[in-house]
Order: structure tokens, then sequence, then C-alpha cells
């Protein structure tokens, strides 16, 4: 009998708005993902979801590219200017450029968003999909060039029930035929920082571990891997090991060849949490069980070092995240000072402990746990430190580009 995977129930659909990655209110009724009422809008090609479709991004290998340099609609490359909200209301405009000459690529997979009715997603771009890269992924074209293959990733309907493993090896031989394309046509001997999030994060794991972490030649490539909310492992006080052999914990921003994961929570996670748990919730999705000698990897991006951390938020305006921004006419929001975080390990669970911090007169909007407890803040966990991850890959692209010169 074939195993099942069983992630997570439906209460990740609200009001029909797929809500991992934030993408509530983003993804307007005409398949457009957008920052409302904004100078950028990024429009997706809409297709049945039960066959054909629109595959505009296919290359001559077949991979098709969500995100890729030179498409033609690419939502990984938008305007990136931001209302900057600070504790006492007060706003500022920051401009941030695209990099027209980034030295480094980032390889990007989505998380869970495809509401296809299949238990595998096609390949068809539909809504979901542009508007998820819109918001986790954009803002690093800032520093690295963007690529984002589609993949016949696990629909939301098929995490709630129904999957089996032979669905997960699908979903996953995707992402591994899109990297094997990228390396041979795109990479070009580039560094490289490995970017998911949920199911995402689970792919990547998998392909770090056979593709990256037993081969030195594409080690070396390696800038860092940002894997939020996908349950790496490690052995218990340790920074290597468990999923990762010779990949290392982040411990510095000036180090690369190292990955940072965590998954965020305001409250201390309960016991049967979804994620920091070895064996439990995502880690289904790497086939990875029980094991008393590890535990989940927690990486503050906000201080690698260890310790507390003031997180940089930034989010589409219109998210929930960044509702902070009513008023705003920019397509994104940053909220400036508001919330600290510092990694915890208790009871077996290893979470990203998010704080908010006091302010007289603060009134802005607060992140809750929306989907309860066992989430955390799962749909936050990019967003929620995103300039701090933007920040860290382009310190760990000058380091690499000067290590690599000549």
């Amino acid at each position: 009998m074939r195993s099942r995977c069983r992630f997570a129930g439906r209460g990740v659909v609200v009001s029909g708005v797929v809500v991992l990655g934030s993408l509530v209110g983003l993804i307007g009724p005409a398949g457009t993902a957008a920052a409302t009422g904004s100078a950028t809008t990024v429009t997706t090609t809409t297709a049945s979801s039960a066959s054909g479709g629109s595959t505009p991004g296919a290359d001559a290998s077949g991979t098709v590219w969500l995100c890729r340099p030179g498409l033609a609609s690419n939502p990984c490359i938008s305007n990136l200017t931001t209302t900057v909200v600070g504790p006492n209301g007060a706003n500022s405009v920051q401009r941030t450029p695209v990099a027209k000459n980034a030295p480094i690529d980032c390889f990007y997979v989505y998380p869970t968003v495809s509401q296809q009715t299949t238990v595998n997603a096609n390949l068809t771009i539909d809504p979901q999909e542009i508007a998820v890269a819109y918001a986790q992924a954009s803002r690093f074209s800032s520093v690295c060039r963007v690529y984002a293959p589609m993949y016949p990733q696990l629909t939301v309907d098929a995490l709630g029930g129904g999957a089996t493993t032979a669905n997960l090896l699908i979903a996953y031989n995707g992402v591994l035929a899109a990297w094997k394309d990228y390396l041979a046509h795109y990479n070009k001997g580039r560094g490289v920082v490995f970017i998911g999030h949920s199911q995402g994060a689970s792919m990547l794991i998998r392909l770090l571990k056979s593709q990256v972490d037993p081969k030195p030649a594409i080690r070396t490539r390696m800038v860092s891997a940002l894997l939020m909310g996908g349950n790496v492992t490690v052995p218990i006080g340790k920074t290597v090991g468990g999923d990762f052999k010779k990949i290392p914990a982040c411990r510095s921003t000036g180090q690369t060849g190292c990955v940072v994961a965590y998954s965020t929570f305001l409250d201390p996670p309960p016991a049967n949490s979804l994620f920091g748990r070895v064996g439990a919730g995502v880690s289904l999705l790497t086939g990875d069980g029980p094991n008393p000698k590890l535990q989940v990897l927690c990486v503050n991006p906000s201080s690698l070092s260890g310790g507390k951390g003031t997180m940089q938020p930034y989010a589409p305006r219109g998210t929930i995240l960044g509702s902070i921004g009513a008023g705003s006419t920019t397509p994104w929001v940053e909220s400036l000072d508001q919330y600290s975080a510092h990694c915890q390990y208790t009871g077996g669970i290893s979470w990203l402990q998010v704080n908010v911090i006091p302010h007289q007169g603060d009134t802005r909007p607060v992140v809750t746990q929306s989907l309860g407890p066992t989430w955390g803040l799962h749909l936050d966990d990019v967003n929620l430190s995103l300039g701090n991850l933007v920040s860290l890959v382009g310190s760990q692209a000058k380091t690499y580009a000067s290590s690599h010169r000549g």
C-alpha cells in the first residue's frame, strides 16, 4: 500500500483565496496580482487548470519559468518603492532599484499555493504563483538574478489528504529537472542562493541533500540557502549534521555556503505544532520521521550570531502584513522597529519567537496567528524578515564575489 501525506487540513483557504505566503488581498478577481492602485501591476496569463494552458516561460529544455531574466512578464522584477511606517505613524518613501548586473543568482521555489483540483498541479501559470513570487521573491531582484521554476507541486487540496509518496516524488522531480536545466544552461559558474518557503523549502531540502551537499564542485557555488518553514534538522545543540552533512547554519553576515532556517510564532508552539518539530507537519514532505537525536534548526535572520534582533518586515500593500500602510500609494510597505525575534528550543520544539516592540502611542496593526497556534505565523515567515533576508543576501553576494575573483 502506498503511504499518504497529510500535512494540514483545508483551513488554508479563506474566502476562496489561498493564504499561504500572505496572499490575502493580493489576488484580484480578474486574475491580477498587484499592489492595488500602484504603478506596478503584475498580470498573469489565465488558463484552464485542467489541461493545456499558457506556458509563456517555457524554454527549449521544457522548463516553465515563472521568473527568469529576459522573460517578457516576470513577477520577480517589479517596482520596489516602499512606504516606511514608523512607530509614531510618520511615513517616508524608500526607493530600491532592481540590480542591473547582479553578481549572483537566486533559485526560488514557491510554497503551497495552487488551487487546481488535481493532486499535483500542472505547469500553467495561475494567479497564485504570480502573487506569491511577487510577495516573496521580487525584492531579492535588488541583489540577485531570480530564477523560479513552475513545478507540479502538491496542491492545497492535496495537502488536506489524498497525496501519496508518488505524488510527492512527482513534485520533487519537477524541481530537480528545473535545477538541472538552470545549472546546464543559465548558471555559467555563478554563485546561487536557494530560497524556499513551506513546500518550496521542503523541495529544496531534498534538492540540497542530493545535488549540493555531497558535491563539492556544486557546493562551492552555493552562496546560501534560505529555507523558511521547512523543518531543516540538525543534531541537538549543533549547527551542522542532520539533513545536511556539509552545509552549516549561517552565523555571520559574511559567511557563505550556509543555511538560514526558521519558523515564526507569536506564542510558544503547542505540542501538535506543524512546524519546529522533527518528523511532524511539513517534515512529511521531506520524508523525515521523528528522531530524538535531532532538532529543527532555527537561525534568527535578524541576529545570525544568536540573541535578539529587530525584524525588517516588507510586504506588498494590500496584504495582511502590508495593512500598516493604509493610505500609502507605494507598492510596498515596511514596518519600522515593530517586531523583535529570537530563537527558542523547548520541549523538543524549535521556533523563532516574535515579539511586538512596545512604543507609546503606536497604533499600527499587529500581525496575528490567523490560522491558529499550530500554524503560528507561517503565513508571514518570509515577509516578517524580508528586509533582513535581502540585506543578508546582499552582504553574502559581496563576500562571494570577493572570494571568487580571478
